[in-house]
């Protein structure tokens, strides 16, 4: 695409908000990681494992938009990014199999394995969205750190206070996997054939994505109501 055109920063604000929306997890991890160490060392803890997991993300991110050209893993890639759309709604995950370390280098050794353990989410939305510019990856991570650093848990708040932000956050993952898959050439003549067809698929995509995400917490809420309201 275009450098600096309207296309560009779409979608640039695009991988930025999905670094943000995904940026919970990571938030907790060094939060963890790094909680036995003295307070002057935590920092520099929490700033060299993030850039550590940052760097090894760009490679990575990198290595799977050269991989996208490859036929048919746009497709596979959009989805597997609905199913990480969904998992972000319905998400219970349990983070006690991240070991605090005891010092600099074994916290900041965390960060990075776990970060990159747990990366593959991120990755795969910023590589779709990205649309194959190697160059928009790298400066949505940029940008993405010192939000990572500094403001993941502040954001992590936010979307506590505020729970339709998820919802929001997985419509635009739902969205980046619906153009990932018109993207993949095979299918690109069906979905260019008519822009009916094209718009109805992805906003088909975000619908069922959210509303899948909405029934499964509606249910988990009722079983978790009818098992509180039981006799002991």
């Amino acid at each position: 695409m275009e450098l600096f055109s309207v296309e560009f920063y779409s979608a640039l604000l695009t991988i930025v908000f999905i670094d943000l929306i995904l940026a919970g997890d990571n938030a907790i991890v060094i939060a963890l990681a790094a909680r036995n160490l003295p307070q002057e060392q935590q920092k520099r803890a929490v700033i060299w494992g993030t850039f550590g997991a940052v760097g090894i993300r760009i490679v990575a991110t990198v290595l799977v938009v050269q991989l996208l050209h490859v036929p048919w893993l746009n497709l596979v890639g959009g989805l597997l990014l609905v199913w990480i759309a969904y998992k972000l709604l319905v998400q219970e995950d349990s983070h006690d199999h991240v070991k605090a370390g005891n010092t600099l280098w074994q916290s900041i050794r965390t960060i990075i394995i776990a970060d990159a353990a747990m990366g593959i989410d991120n990755v795969i939305a910023v590589a779709g969205a990205a649309h194959g510019d190697t160059l928009l990856v790298i400066l949505g991570l940029i940008i993405s750190v010192p939000v990572v650093v500094w403001g993941s848990t502040l954001f992590i708040k936010l979307i506590n206070r505020f729970a339709w932000i998820i919802y929001i956050g997985a419509g635009v993952l739902a969205y980046t996997a619906a153009k990932m898959i018109t993207h993949e050439q095979s299918l690109m003549d069906f979905f260019d054939s008519s822009p009916v067809i094209l718009w109805s698929f992805i906003i088909v995509v975000i619908i069922l994505t959210i509303a899948a995400g909405w029934f499964t917490n509606l249910r988990r809420k009722q079983a978790a109501k009818q098992r509180s309201s039981e006799p002991h």
